[in-house]
């Protein structure tokens, strides 16, 4: 089945592609039900997708082949995969397909005519969690497409790889569900959680944010750095990154995830004790999401 401006041998990452997808879906004849299934198939591709990379990441690595160009090709494998996993037969495209199917019909009146009740309609919960996944994986494509040109820019001038900022700013921001606010809730600007400390003579949002003490988790009230937008925000990480002795090793890592966020880490960058490992993920998701809006 060939849907109008999507391949079926990718995954329809990007918002647009979807919401072409969804659109079409909604047209009635052979044209929107064949846009429904190839809507479902694209939604439990990008679960089988993210499902692979979990089961990859569980798996003891040897070190041999790691660095941006093993995790190049494992996302592409990982991709390929979940293409060919998805749309068979008695797979959970043809629950999501159902599902979909439901919430585009008309709705119906609660009664008959005559008095008789409506026929109860199946418990959707798993199925609202299972839709709920890919629509995370649309606004992980939505923040790196907002942000891929003043990301590019401060590549450019600090080389700190794109990928590896956008990847930080999306794990720091929850991929921009939980950027740093003012009180009135005004944006911050701040993509990357840095502290506002005494040396600091900017704007500053101050707000209740988690630290680890000893791997314990904490609450506690922080001042932040604030900016007049996202792109100062970008340049005022890149200037600490490569200016602060504190991160000079960092820098000498930039020809690997794995060994770029280790290097924060271990340089103080975060007190969670497991943000090497989350902040790799979050490089590694947005470099597969950059292929995929090529």
């Amino acid at each position: 089945m060939n849907t109008p401006g999507l391949s079926n041998q990718r995954l329809a990452s990007d918002p647009g592609s979807l919401n072409a997808l969804k659109f079409s879906a909604g047209q009635e004849g052979d044209k929107g039900k064949a846009a429904l299934k190839e809507t479902a198939k694209q939604f439990e591709a990008l679960f089988m997708r993210e499902l692979i990379k979990s089961m990859r990441e569980a798996t003891m690595k040897s070190g041999l082949l790691e660095g941006e160009g093993g995790n190049l090709g494992n996302d592409l494998l990982d991709q390929q995969f979940a293409v060919q996993l998805s749309g068979m037969p008695g797979g959970l495209s043809g629950a999501i397909e159902r599902q979909l199917s439901r919430q585009m019909a008309p709705a119906e009146p609660a009664a008959a005519a005559d008095g008789a009740k409506a026929a109860p309609v199946a418990n959707a919960a798993p199925m609202a969690s299972t839709v709920s996944r890919a629509s995370a994986g649309t606004r992980q494509a939505g923040f790196v497409d907002r942000h891929s040109q003043s990301a590019a820019q401060v590549a450019r001038e600090s080389g700190i790889p794109a990928s590896y900022m956008i990847g930080q700013a999306g794990h720091e921001t929850g991929w921009g569900k939980s950027e740093i606010r003012h009180r009135d809730g005004s944006p911050s600007f701040n993509l990357f959680g840095i502290k506002a400390t005494s040396a600091w003579k900017g704007k500053v949002a101050e707000v209740t944010t988690t630290e680890y003490v000893n791997g314990t988790p904490r609450k506690t009230v922080a001042k932040f750095r604030a900016y007049d937008s996202y792109a100062d925000s970008f340049r005022d990480y890149a200037r600490l990154i490569t200016k602060s002795p504190r991160y000079d090793q960092v820098m000498d890592q930039v020809g690997s995830v794995q060994g770029f966020a280790s290097g924060l880490q271990k340089a103080g960058y975060a007190t969670d004790p497991q943000y090497a490992a989350k902040l790799s993920r979050a490089i590694n998701m947005t470099l597969s999401l950059q292929r995929a809006q090529v």
